[in-house]
């Protein structure tokens, strides 16, 4: 990994909790200049604690032991302000509206490295290492369904996506809806396309837009089962 480098962001204030997340987002915006300058902008209110180019270079902006402001409203498991517990790396990519792009391997490396040394210094597991939209579902995609979340679970760094297929007993569309609330995300029986469309991002993707369909079913219930282990 290169060297990483300082850019301090004013966009932070102190931690009463200890870390138990880390939120991976992508900028979302058209270049990695202009994300830098509005993470370390005063006035923007926002910031993450690191930020990664499409080059692997990592920018350290505000210190893993301060609150950085990357998290916004939502809410995962029992926390209900993941900014106190969380660690937010954002990744350059133009995202969903200016273009959604792979994520280049320079990047990815360079996340590998990051991840795997914050998770040794928190004692941090895989299951641990969520997107922005598991805990934002209602306001977010990212990192998105392009995101390679297998091959950091090769590594023993993330959860990796469902590889199986939707044979066997499954739950019923409630069973399904309160198993994604026990895998963490924010979900009621009423309203629970936001949370099944973040899911299938996040473990599902070759099921994007499908529903509740068994696959989804079969999957929510690994990821539950898994979990619960």
């Amino acid at each position: 990994m290169k060297p990483i480098i300082d850019a301090p962001s004013p966009n932070c204030d102190e931690r009463a909790e200890p870390i138990s997340l880390v939120v991976l987002h992508y900028t979302g915006m058209e270049s990695g200049k202009e994300a830098l300058d509005r993470l370390t902008d005063a006035a923007s209110k926002v910031s993450a604690h690191y930020l990664i180019e499409q080059d692997g270079q990592v920018y350290a902006l505000v210190p893993e032991e301060k609150r950085a402001w990357h998290a916004g409203l939502g809410g995962w498991g029992p926390h209900d302000n993941v900014n106190q517990v969380s660690i937010g790396i954002e990744l350059v990519n133009r995202g969903h509206f200016w273009g959604y792009e792979e994520f280049p391997e320079a990047q990815m490396t360079a996340l590998e490295d990051l991840l795997a040394g914050m998770m040794q210094r928190h004692g941090l597991k895989p299951h641990q290492v969520v997107g922005h939209s598991d805990i934002a579902p209602e306001r977010k995609e990212d990192p998105g369904e392009k995101f390679p979340w297998d091959r950091f679970a090769a590594k023993g760094l993330t959860l990796g996506t469902y590889q199986g297929g939707a044979d066997g007993p499954l739950p019923d569309c409630v069973e399904a809806i309160e198993m994604l609330a026990e895998i963490g995300y924010r979900v009621t029986p009423t309203h629970p396309v936001a949370a099944t469309l973040a899911f299938q991002r996040r473990f599902c993707p070759q099921d994007l837009g499908q529903g509740l369909s068994p696959l989804t079913r079969a999957a929510i219930s690994a990821v539950a089962g898994r979990l619960r282990v």
